[in-house]
């Protein structure tokens, strides 16, 4: 069981599988931090992953698969942003919005394209993401955890770190975190609510854009129906298990993450005379996100313009 929980083979798991989620759960502090609640993380993430995924297995190139994806994905923020922001709509039913176009957009145009029920067919290798070895740690016992990964890995932790630097530290940041928390003053002060949101929604897209091309060219090599598996709304609880913080939610997201690698170590595994069911294993990331939503959705503190609509007169 040692080997199942602890192994090094299982930590390098843990880093790959939640890497999505770290991306998604750092476009929603973006997002949140300006008040424009993301339910749509989930649809950007499975759009940005069936496009990256077409994109590698047609132009054999990644990097532009990435920038592809990248796009499709800040147009669909866009469109959450625009519905938001321009006309002060509801966020959560914008959201849910986008998650529903997404997921049968990538099904539909997937199907006509491919003929394999919303499939694409295996990016080549060549085509996907090529591994960063560090030179000296894969003899290294628990060290080589860190090497044979994606670039994208090494650039999702990155990530954590200049967001939590940006956002606390920055002119821009400290902004948008007053756009969040008090969006009066921000406007009396003469800079735009309207401007900051939307670069927040755009900054969402990028990262929303980065976890759907990791998902489908580098962590799996194609799009299946619906891959994203509810990453979204696991990366909005870690969000709020974190309390809208960068380095929390890097913990919560991992926790996630190490759930899913032990997931796939425990299939076929025998506990004496009885196998442990696949099912129960791959349940625990989402029994995880229900706990974490019950116990702390009334103790974590958002911030007070969150999901609210900016309008002058109010």
């Amino acid at each position: 069981m040692f080997e199942i929980f602890f192994s090094a083979e299982t930590l390098s798991s843990t880093v790959r599988m939640s890497v999505p989620l770290i991306l998604a759960c750092l476009a929603g502090l973006w997002s949140e931090r300006s008040g424009i609640v993301d339910i749509g993380l989930e649809g950007k993430m499975l759009i940005s992953a069936f496009v990256a995924a077409s994109a590698a297995y047609s132009l054999g190139n990644p990097w532009l698969a990435m920038l592809i994806a990248v796009l499709v994905s800040v147009g669909f923020a866009l469109i959450h942003g625009y519905a938001s922001i321009a006309h002060n709509g509801n966020q959560v039913i914008s959201g849910v919005a986008i998650n529903m176009l997404a997921a049968g957009l990538a099904v539909v145009v997937g199907n006509e394209w491919y003929k394999e029920g919303g499939r694409t067919p295996p990016i080549p290798l060549e085509s996907q993401f090529p591994t960063f070895n560090i030179p000296g740690v894969e003899t290294l016992s628990y060290l080589k955890v860190i090497s044979g990964h994606s670039i994208l890995v090494y650039l999702a932790f990155a990530l954590v770190a200049l967001s939590a630097w940006a956002l606390a530290k920055t002119r821009f940041g400290l902004r948008l975190r007053a756009v969040g928390e008090n969006p009066h003053a921000v406007d009396t002060a003469g800079i735009s609510v309207a401007r900051l949101r939307y670069e927040a929604v755009i900054i969402a897209g990028v990262l929303c854009g980065l976890a759907g091309t990791y998902l489908s060219v580098a962590l799996q090599g194609s799009f299946v129906r619906d891959m994203s598996a509810g990453r979204g709304f696991m990366a909005l609880a870690a969000l709020i298990f974190a309390n809208w913080r960068a380095w929390p939610a890097l913990w919560a997201c991992l926790l996630f993450g190490y759930l899913q690698a032990v997931g796939l170590r425990m299939q076929g595994v025998r506990l004496g005379t009885f196998e442990v069911p696949v099912q129960f294993i791959n349940m625990l990331p989402y029994v995880m996100t229900v706990v974490l939503l019950a116990g702390f959705i009334g103790k974590s503190i958002p911030p007070r313009a969150s999901g609210i609509p900016y309008t002058k007169d109010r």
